[in-house]
């Protein structure tokens, strides 16, 4: 296996790093997804508790029956992760709108920009 040169490297990790892009802080994500795992989990045991409460007592074919319709009936909650954007991406939207903000000052930025998407394999817009 061959050594990856530093350009190799830069463009496989604009191609495959993620950066949050969903707006909330990036050390907030650390807290929310467990959080919100186990409010759907917590949610999933509840609604089954309830249902298998109506089939305690004395054991009754027909209550049995409908506790079980009950638990199968609806979908189980979850949470799904979703994947940041892609870091070239990222940085290109990133430099597209310092750019702007420069009001025609940004021939700097634009030759970082024609960088990034040269590495991502882009041609200048």
């Amino acid at each position: 296996m061959r050594r990856k040169t530093p350009p190799e490297k830069k463009r496989l990790s604009y191609l495959k790093d993620r950066r949050d892009d969903y707006g909330e802080n990036a050390k907030s994500s650390r807290k929310n997804l467990p959080r919100s795992k186990a409010f759907a989990r917590r949610a999933n045991r509840a609604r089954e508790s309830l249902a298998l409460r109506a089939a305690t007592g004395v054991p009754d074919e027909a209550r049995a029956e409908a506790a079980e319709l009950r638990l199968l009936g609806r979908r189980r909650r979850g949470k799904r992760k979703w994947a940041g954007a892609k870091l070239g991406e990222y940085v290109e939207w990133k430099l597209e709108r310092r750019a702007g903000r420069e009001n025609g000052e940004a021939r700097r930025l634009e030759e970082a920009l024609g960088r990034v998407r040269e590495r991502l394999g882009r041609p200048d817009r």
